[in-house]
């Protein structure tokens, strides 16, 4: 598989929608796992299709939620009910929010979520939203497909650390993949500020020291899906470190390094070009923060089985 074009303007309705569909799978595996460090329990993975919940423990055992963005469809398997599926198609929040309700329901799965989204400027609760409806099936498979490429190259990076590390996972507040390293040091008071979103989640979420980088679609202000990373707490000479591919450059609207997607889509070895910035800010960051290198790197890729 190819990287594959993406283009923000084309992309960006589908994106609206399927991320308000997301936030409500996502809160339901929220409202049913146990709470783990850093809402590390609310996210999604990136799957051979699309997107999915993994295992979610209930009353009757375990269950899954799956978008499908090949076949275009959501179907949610249980270990204990047969499964039940949806149809992926130009059709609202409220309409995808109203069904995927039933059909939990059929399958003896109580759930009861925060009906509104969050981390988005206007909240419109779930069940009212007649706004977003826009699915183009070719503009969310081919973004999954960037997913797929930046999953392999965020989990090949992730593996040269001994120190606390997430998993890849996929943040339906911010859409975005992500992973994120550790210092293994607490961190300041995080001052918070996303919409939509408390205090008090934002400051567990960076109660430690961070250098995290990710894969995002872009937005109005920024129309450009982007690779970037980022430093809490961020040293003041941070945004002045060298960093690679030469593409590669500071934002300060943002307060992230930034590297186009499309920058990566077009370099020779574009896994090589991405790895060479996941390194380099990770490096600016662990080297302004001073954080005890020695102690959390490794590269265990020669050893045999």
């Amino acid at each position: 598989m190819n990287w594959p074009e993406l283009r923000y303007q084309d992309l960006k309705d589908t994106v609206a929608t399927v991320h308000l569909w997301t936030q409500i799978v996502g809160k339901i595996r929220l409202v049913k796992m146990p709470w783990l460090n850093h809402s590390w329990h609310v996210t999604l993975y990136v799957s051979p299709t699309g997107l999915t919940t993994g295992s979610i423990p209930y009353d009757g055992g375990l269950f899954q939620i799956d978008f499908d963005f090949v076949s275009h469809q959501l179907t949610i398997t249980s270990s204990a009910a047969p499964k039940q599926q949806m149809r992926l198609y130009q059709r609202s929040v409220a309409s995808f929010y109203k069904e995927l309700l039933e059909k939990l329901a059929i399958m003896n799965i109580n759930v009861e979520i925060y009906a509104r989204p969050n981390e988005i400027p206007v909240a419109i609760p779930f069940a009212e939203d007649e706004t977003h409806f826009i699915y183009e099936p070719e503009q969310i498979n081919l973004f999954w497909q960037a997913l797929v490429k930046a999953e392999a190259v965020f989990t090949l990076f992730r593996a040269k650390f001994y120190g606390k590390c997430s998993p890849v996972h996929f943040f339906w507040g911010g859409f975005d993949l992500a992973v994120t390293r550790f210092s293994g040091r607490e961190a300041p008071k995080h001052p918070g500020g996303a919409p939509n979103m408390s205090l008090e989640v934002m400051q567990e979420a960076y109660s430690h020291e961070v250098s995290s980088c990710g894969f995002w679609p872009g937005s109005d202000s920024f129309p450009h899906p982007s690779f970037y990373s980022y430093c809490y707490p961020t040293p003041n000479n941070f945004k002045d470190q060298p960093v690679m591919p030469e593409q590669a450059q500071y934002n300060e609207a943002i307060g992230e390094f930034i590297l186009t997607y499309d920058d990566v889509r077009k370099a020779a070895d574009p896994e090589s070009s991405l790895l060479q910035f996941l390194q380099s800010t990770y490096d600016a960051a662990a080297n302004t923060g001073k954080w005890p290198r020695k102690a959390l790197e490794c590269d265990l890729s020669g050893l045999e089985p």
